[in-house]
């Protein structure tokens, strides 16, 4: 639970060292609670530090001056299932015209209520359901095959496509939702299917996208495992944290909302979008399919992660449940 929180942390203990510098008189219960901050402060900065301006970018930034690399924009949205505000985000895909779009909780009202947008789009995989796992991918590209998965829960669906980009490039585009964590319950589901993806990735010859509400956040140690076993880049490293969630709060804000992709591609554009009525930003995302890799190199998996993902992976495997919050949105 606490690595969600590790940037209000961060905040509360500079706020705690500001005040103890400007209250506190200099005795020896002020320099423990300094003390204390301090170490509370460098232990959540370890974490994060790697999603702001001073870490090195792993993800090269697209020379939109080269102009000959092809791109491709991708829009993505977990729409909040009980949220019925459809005319917000029919608005901001409309302005944005992202080439692939991604939606996550689309129920069959969400699915009608997006017509009008989809039906601007020339290919559609829809998989509405009631349970807060349904999903929508709709492409302004042609798609060479694409339908949905159920890597683990045979309720909670994932959706892979092969796009062709528009200079005739193959892509494989995997969008996922996996389940959410609570304090009731290990992530062990959620955990499973980020690792099984992550194989997916690997083992994939074709220039690679993962992205969708992971309920996760970027710096966790399930993350970061998960960018070591598919060999993928995070363009957010030495940008910033991109908060997706939660749009209503802004105290209570991390990044679920992921992107991750292979060293074929680089960075043309990365925003948070408007509020559309959610509990999450969409996100949007342009990248540029690059003849010539100026990416960082990823970091190597060793054996602890392959054992540990092999562990995870198969204990999901052999249990038979109900998928978590299935009846928050009802």
């Amino acid at each position: 639970m606490f690595d969600f929180a590790r940037l209000q942390i961060l905040a509360f203990s500079a706020a705690t060292l500001v005040l103890a510098a400007v209250l506190l008189p200099l005795d020896t219960a002020a320099l423990a609670i300094v003390g204390a901050a301090l170490v509370a402060a460098a232990i959540q900065t370890v974490h994060v530090i790697r999603f702001t301006p001073v870490w090195p970018t792993q993800t090269a930034r697209y020379r939109e001056s080269d102009g000959t690399a092809d791109t491709l924009s991708l829009l993505v949205s977990n729409v909040k299932q009980s949220n019925r505000d459809y005319d917000k985000l029919r608005r901001v895909v409309a302005e944005e015209k992202p080439d692939i779009a991604v939606f996550m909780e689309t129920d069959p009202g969400w699915a009608e209520g997006l017509r009008p947008v989809l039906d601007d789009f020339a290919e559609t995989v829809e998989c509405p359901l009631e349970n807060s796992y349904g999903m929508i991918v709709a492409s302004r590209l042609t798609l060479r095959e694409g339908g949905v998965q159920y890597l683990l829960n045979d309720q909670v669906p994932s959706i892979s496509v092969i796009a062709e980009t528009r200079g005739g490039a193959p892509i494989r585009l995997i969008a996922l939702h996996p389940e959410p964590p609570v304090p009731t319950s290990d992530t062990m589901g959620r955990d499973a299917e980020i690792l099984v993806a992550g194989r997916m990735a690997r083992e994939e010859a074709l220039p690679t996208i993962i992205t969708g509400d992971l309920n996760d956040v970027a710096w966790s140690r399930t993350t970061r495992r998960f960018l070591r076993i598919s060999r993928l880049l995070d363009p957010r490293q030495g940008r910033g944290t991109y908060n997706s969630f939660d749009a209503r709060y802004p105290l209570l804000r991390w990044p679920l909302d992921h992107i991750f992709h292979s060293r074929e591609f680089e960075l043309a554009d990365i925003r948070r979008l408007p509020f559309v009525g959610s509990d999450h930003f969409p996100m949007y995302y342009r990248f540029a399919l690059v003849p010539v890799d100026r990416n960082e190199p990823p970091e190597k998996p060793d054996a602890d992660d392959q054992e540990e993902a092999r562990d995870v992976i198969e204990t999901e495997k052999s249990r038979d449940r109900e998928p978590i919050g299935t009846d928050w949105e009802t």
